[in-house]
């Protein structure tokens, strides 16, 4: 059975960090591209990034670039999402998806319907 657990979301306070796992049972993460999406009250969804596990390309939006990092641990079949310098723009719930990774391209990594498997979501909180 295929699942997704999203987990490591939390209360912190402007300029502290968090980081958000995403794990998944059933398959092996290395053979998907993983990204992030996240949605906040009122506001359409937004990608936040995105690493393909074939040749490591790691996506950011622009609002995160510099403050966010994604990376991978195969042995532990999680991906994860690093985030620093937080704002309270950043609050939001935080959605990871996998999709194979020959769909992931500049133009396609922040599509929603690019992905298939999604965890529930874990929520960010950022006080200022």
């Amino acid at each position: 059975q295929v699942q997704v657990v999203n987990s490591g979301g939390g209360l912190v306070q402007s300029g502290g960090s968090l980081r958000l796992s995403c794990t998944a049972s059933g398959y092996s993460l290395d053979r998907y591209a993983t990204g992030w999406f996240r949605q906040a009250p009122g506001k359409a969804r937004e990608a936040v990034s995105c690493i393909v596990s074939s040749d490591g390309t790691t996506y950011y939006a622009d609002s995160v670039k510099g403050r966010f990092t994604i990376s991978r641990d195969n042995a532990k079949n999680t991906v994860y999402l690093q985030m620093d310098n937080l704002k309270p723009e950043d609050t939001a719930a935080y959605y990871c998806g996998t999709a194979p990774n020959m769909g992931m391209t500049p133009s396609t990594w922040y599509l929603y319907r690019a992905y298939d498997y999604w965890g529930q979501g874990t929520q960010v909180t950022v006080s200022s």
